[in-house]
């Protein structure tokens, strides 16, 4: 979530935020560029001991922060009703992903509080501190850490709000709907209905609420439906079940993708399962190295937004094309240098190209996917249980009837990305509440949303002392900074 909806919180709910000098605050002010309190100016009231303040779907990192920054702006004395539903069991980040060794790809100071408010109790600083490793790191050298800290870090971090009884995990929500309405008819509330762990539906009412759900996983549709096809998000725990299974014979993988996660995943299964066969197919002519140079970085800088946001659509869009090619993908060129070698090494350990273990088959598309049963196999002198495998069909990137291939492979892994739209289910019954003559727009997205990234409903229809915002899906009008936090 960007720094300036985070801090625009405390502004939300009335309440002044000076945590920190009045020159520091002026040195950051896009931080404050954009606030929520320019379109709510409500102060949270107790007329209602049921309805909610705020109320924020999913709690990931972005619902994380907004928790975090209500925690350092408010007074201890007023207690807003703030909760987050989260259909997970418990508070995961990337978990997996959590490949051994595996390291941020951005610096620890872009934490969920630092660059908001660097005295904040919630800094990953604090927390090495906190938990009596602050020194030890220092003696890294490193701004990365690795990615099993950092979800432990976020972990801390909510764990003081599960203490406080404000997250409840194990709810999905379905849908949010019109609640109350004043004597001009406007909206002024919103009901919530969401499904818990027993398959009860229940219902919150809330003045206020947080649309961060995160990503969906995607799987390209010639292997939805595939049984041997799990997603990056999933890998961790595939991992697991194949070695659970015990298999005696070599297994032979896919992984389809030319991104970080499909390369991570590529050099992993190459170092669990070194006899067995890993194939990465990409799309592209190579893998392709990251860009986080200082002045490729700048782009991800939070007062970026306001050049972007107010770009002609047509300009913004061309701009987002040259920016998303630094992010996706991509791979970081450690690990790039890292898998050529080894790459190399297999040329000379194994001269022969049908010896090789490991092959990235570039310029490739998948074009469909079958199973094959294998009946009758004899392994030590027994007869084996029937096996089925995937037979993938594999095209010219540009031209699928070109250089056709087909491979048996047993898993597939797919690193294919996430789909950012679940907002639009969930706010279906909404859609007559939109201002009119944005219904459908260039991108076929009706969700169009403020520079505070509050959704634009008709103002004859809804209160301006209710409001929705996104985060986590307005790349198109907001660019690509959500990709540093």
């Amino acid at each position: 979530m960007s720094p300036q909806a985070i801090t625009s919180l405390g502004d939300k709910f009335g309440v002044p935020y000076e945590p920190i000098s009045k020159e520091v605050i002026h040195n950051n002010r896009y931080q404050n560029g954009h606030t929520f309190e320019s379109s709510i100016k409500t102060q949270y009231s107790d007329d209602d001991d049921d309805t909610l303040d705020l109320l924020c779907v999913g709690f990931g990192p972005a619902s994380l922060a907004i928790a975090i920054a209500l925690e350092d702006l408010l007074d201890d004395k007023l207690s807003p009703k703030v909760l987050f539903l989260e259909r997970d069991a418990k508070f995961t980040w990337h978990s997996g992903m959590q490949i051994p060794g595996a390291k941020m790809q951005i610096s620890f100071l872009k934490d969920l509080a630092t660059p908001r408010n660097p005295r904040s109790r919630f800094t990953f600083i604090n927390y090495l501190y906190t938990k009596q490793r602050l020194n030890q790191f220092i003696n890294l050298s490193t701004h990365l850490p690795s990615r099993l800290e950092y979800e432990d870090y976020l972990r801390w971090c909510a764990s003081h709000f599960e203490a406080k009884n404000q997250v409840q995990y194990r709810t999905e929500v379905k849908s949010v709907r019109a609640g109350s309405q004043n004597v001009d008819g406007k909206i002024t509330s919103w009901i919530v209905t969401s499904l818990d762990s027993k398959g009860n539906f229940i219902t919150k009412k809330a003045r206020n609420i947080v649309i961060a759900v995160g990503g969906e996983p995607m799987i390209p549709q010639e292997l939805k439906g595939i049984k041997s096809v799990a997603h990056s998000s999933q890998f961790i725990s595939s991992i697991k079940k194949i070695h659970s299974q015990g298999v005696s014979r070599k297994i032979r993988f896919a992984v389809v993708g030319g991104g970080q996660s499909a390369a991570e995943i590529f050099d992993h299964l190459w170092s669990i399962f070194p006899e067995s066969e890993i194939l990465m197919i990409i799309k592209g002519a190579s893998l392709r190295p990251s860009d986080d140079s200082p002045f490729v970085n700048e782009i991800f800088d939070p007062d970026r937004i306001d050049d972007i946001f107010t770009m002609p659509s047509s300009q913004r869009a061309a701009s987002l094309t040259l920016d998303r090619g630094t992010n996706y993908g991509v791979v970081r060129p450690a690990l790039l240098d890292h898998l050529y070698d080894k790459l190399y090494m297999q040329r000379i350990t194994k001269p022969s190209p049908s010896k090789w273990n490991a092959r990235i088959l570039c310029n490739r598309t998948i074009v469909s996917a079958t199973y094959k049963t294998t009946t009758n196999q004899q392994i030590n002198g027994s007869t084996a249980a029937p096996t089925t495998t995937t037979i993938l069909t594999l095209g010219d990137t540009w031209n699928q009837q070109r250089n056709r291939e087909s491979i048996e492979v047993d898993y597939i892994f797919s690193a294919t990305g996430y789909s950012c739209n679940t907002h639009e289910d969930i706010l279906a019954n909404l859609r007559p509440l939109l201002q009119d003559g944005i219904i459908m727009t260039d991108d076929k997205n009706p969700w169009l949303v403020q520079r505070d990234y509050r959704v634009l409903f008709d103002a004859d229809k809804v209160h301006s002392n209710a409001g929705i915002w996104l985060q986590g899906c307005n790349e198109k009008t907001h660019g690509v900074s959500k990709l540093a936090s």
